[in-house]
């Protein structure tokens, strides 16, 4: 059964893990790879945000997936994307890329630029089966659209113009200048994770920055504001 009872728990930025080696800057919020922590296994049906910075010309090498919802979001400069299903496309910030892979899916991910690096959030997300077909989708939100107010950039059911989550997952993004305020209602029996993208801002007059995410179970009423900038992705989870 349900429960409505109100929880607010900052996950916070230094106590992410993290995967560093030559091309590769990457922190953790949820358990992945070397990273394990039993408290830190992910929220709700979300599993995996990665803070990833990869430098020029450099990548990650083929690889494959199997029943994961997978979206890219990429913050500053470009990500090159190939996979199996015989797609390339080059990610820009403001773009959303979902991949479900399904039965199964390889993929490879490079910067494409010689002289800037890249700066992504990865997030995989639990599909609400199991041996879906592949499938890839992506789509471009303009800063007029995400500036100053939540934009749904992700859903189960693709309305508004967002990309298509094979999960009961509402997923917004908001670009926030100093005095910018965002409120968002937490209906019940849903969940939010707020993830701090860049930036700083304040969650119900709590600082949080970039890096810092934010569980939060039991209806609420979110109020967002930055007087430095900043930007956010809110999931609203089932």
């Amino acid at each position: 059964m349900a429960s409505n009872t109100k929880t607010h728990l900052i996950h916070d930025r230094n106590a992410r893990g993290r995967t560093k080696i030559g091309w590769l800057d990457s922190y953790h919020t949820f358990s992945f790879g070397g990273f394990y922590d039993p408290n830190r296994m992910g929220f709700r049906t979300l599993r995996v945000i990665n803070d990833d910075r990869v430098v020029p010309g450099a990548g990650f090498p083929t690889h494959g997936h199997r029943d994961m919802e997978i979206l890219t979001y990429v913050l500053e400069g470009a990500l090159e994307h190939k996979d199996s299903l015989g797609t390339g496309s080059v990610i820009l910030p403001g773009e959303a890329q979902i991949m479900s892979a399904g039965t199964g899916i390889t993929h490879s991910e490079y910067n494409p630029s010689q002289t800037e690096p890249v700066h992504l959030l990865q997030i995989w997300i639990l599909p609400n089966k199991q041996g879906l077909q592949p499938r890839y989708e992506q789509k471009a939100f303009s800063l007029e659209e995400r500036h100053g107010k939540l934009r749904l950039i992700g859903a189960k059911d693709g309305r508004d113009g967002a990309v298509t989550i094979y999960q009961d997952v509402d997923l917004y993004t908001s670009i926030l200048e100093p005095g910018d305020v965002v409120n968002y209602h937490v209906k019940p029996n849903r969940h939010v994770w707020l993830q701090m993208a860049k930036g700083v801002a304040t969650l119900n007059g709590e600082e949080l920055r970039a890096g810092d995410g934010v569980q939060i179970s039991g209806e609420e009423q979110l109020e967002i504001n930055t007087n430095i900038g900043a930007e956010i992705l809110l999931f609203d989870l089932a």
